[in-house]
């Protein structure tokens, strides 16, 4: 890079009303390395152009037929006071370049000018831009992280990544396939999806397709138009007219018909929808989220999904994992989730200790978050001592006779009765897996099943 060559590459408007000085000042930035000039010969029509998110700089003449130059920094600088502007004028006016300075002129230079001057005052204005710009897009980053970390909590490496990954992806208008067992949290996600994305205040429209009787379905995702059939007394709007603007979530999109799933593709092909009983298409422009239970691989090779609606909605995918795979996020979870529900339901709580830690993690969750919400509300209302609500929710166990700070035997007790509960749970009372998952020969399983006063026929 030469010495007079622009350094930060960003855009730059040029207003003069003389065309001969706009066209060689465009030459002298062009050939310093600059791609990005666009000229005008007037100001109202750069100002157009302007606004909050704009990453360049404003070059302006002073003395300009309609708007002069004075006024139009006063505009920008309603516009952001950030974007740097520079005034040129061919008068010498000492008093001008003053107030021009005071009202936030980021430089003030005179004509005749030497080009490398230009340069040298363009190349720090853009470079003092770009840092702006790059502080505002870090905060940004920071308070969406700080309210996705509240959405999403949790520590895990897994969650991590998943948090790195919306954070990526959220900013653009790409569809994203989310994958996740149920009750894992996948509606949390699209709607952080459509929160931190570049159209939060539309519509966020999230459809249970399974929820929708088949007979309803086109009626509820294109709309109908009155009379369109016996009972359509007026028009409605279909799931996808309604999320023009925002975001439309699609969960359970596997049990969609497979002809409705064609037509949901044409849509999203077209951009357009035409409602039951009408014959003119309808434009739609939104961001399209949907999920599965299962691998779409799986639901592919089932006929379940098609495959060109796979690839039409699958931009990106995002797998949920499930709460047994990350369970040293369980305590600060349940621990959230029981204070959200003693302040629903004003009742006063005591945080499980040890011996109900020992529950939680020993404990299996196939209902994933949704199961340990349930929990957390059910620990909430509870009377029972602090020491036993947590293994008599999660276990459907008889009242443990416990005091409210129970001796390290009973914490031990406990919790090696829940792990070999939990694991009698999983193999459905097969004592052998049990044996196998936990390393134990059949006697000592057996004498630890009679002391904890556990049988085959404990298991939910």
């Amino acid at each position: 890079m030469k010495n007079n060559e622009i350094e930060t590459d960003g855009p730059v408007f040029l207003i003069d009303d003389e065309r001969a000085i706009r066209v060689s000042t465009k030459q002298w930035l062009e050939l310093a390395g600059h791609e990005f000039v666009e000229d005008f010969q007037e100001a109202r029509s750069a100002l157009e152009k302007l606004d909050w998110h704009y990453n360049g700089i404003v070059i302006s003449d002073v003395k300009m037929p309609g708007m002069d130059g004075l006024s139009l920094l006063k505009e920008i600088k309603n516009i952001d006071p950030d974007i740097p502007v520079v005034l040129v004028t061919g008068h010498g006016d000492v008093s001008m370049a003053v107030e021009a300075m005071r009202n936030g002129a980021y430089d003030f230079i005179e004509k005749p000018f030497e080009p490398e001057h230009l340069l040298d005052i363009v190349r720090r204005a853009l470079e003092k831009r770009a840092l702006v710009q790059d502080n505002r897009s870090l905060k940004r980053d920071l308070a969406a992280a700080e309210g996705l970390d509240a959405r999403l909590v949790g520590a895990n490496p897994i969650m991590r990544a998943l948090k790195r990954d919306i954070m990526d992806i959220a900013p653009t208008n790409a569809s994203v396939l989310i994958q996740g067992e149920t009750g894992s949290g996948k509606e949390v996600v699209a709607s952080c999806l459509h929160e931190f994305g570049p159209t939060p205040s539309g519509n966020f429209v999230a459809v249970n397709c399974a929820a929708i009787p088949e007979q309803m379905a086109e009626s509820e995702f294109f709309g109908h138009e009155k009379g369109a059939f016996t009972g359509a007394q007026t028009r409605r709007t279909g799931k996808l007219e309604a999320a023009n603007g925002g975001t439309l979530f699609l969960d359970e999109l596997s049990s969609m018909s497979m002809d409705l799933q064609a037509k949901l593709l044409r849509a999203l092909e077209e951009r357009k929808v035409v409602p039951l009983g009408g014959n003119t298409p309808r434009s739609v422009h939104f961001r399209l989220i949907a999920a599965l239970q299962e691998p779409a691989e799986e639901a592919i090779a089932s006929g379940r999904l098609r495959e060109d609606l796979y690839y039409r909605i699958a931009t990106f995918v995002m797998t949920i994992p499930p709460l047994r795979a990350r369970k040293d996020d369980l305590p600060i979870l349940f621990r959230l989730l029981a204070k959200r529900a003693s302040e629903t339901f004003g009742r006063e709580i005591e945080m499980p200790g040890p011996e109900g830690i020992a529950s939680l993690m020993a404990h299996n969750w196939p209902g994933n978050v949704r199961e340990l919400r349930n929990a957390a509300e059910r620990y909430a209302l509870s009377t029972r001592p602090t020491a036993e609500r947590l293994s008599i929710i999660l276990n459907n166990q008889e009242e443990i006779q416990a005091k409210t700070a129970l001796p390290l035997s009973e914490q031990v007790r406990l919790f090696e009765r829940n792990v070999i509960l939990a694991s009698l749970n999983r193999h459905k009372g097969n004592v052998t897996a049990v044996m196998q998952e936990l390393s134990l020969p059949r006697r000592t399983l057996n004498e630890k099943m009679a002391k904890l006063n556990l049988k085959r026929t404990d298991t939910q």
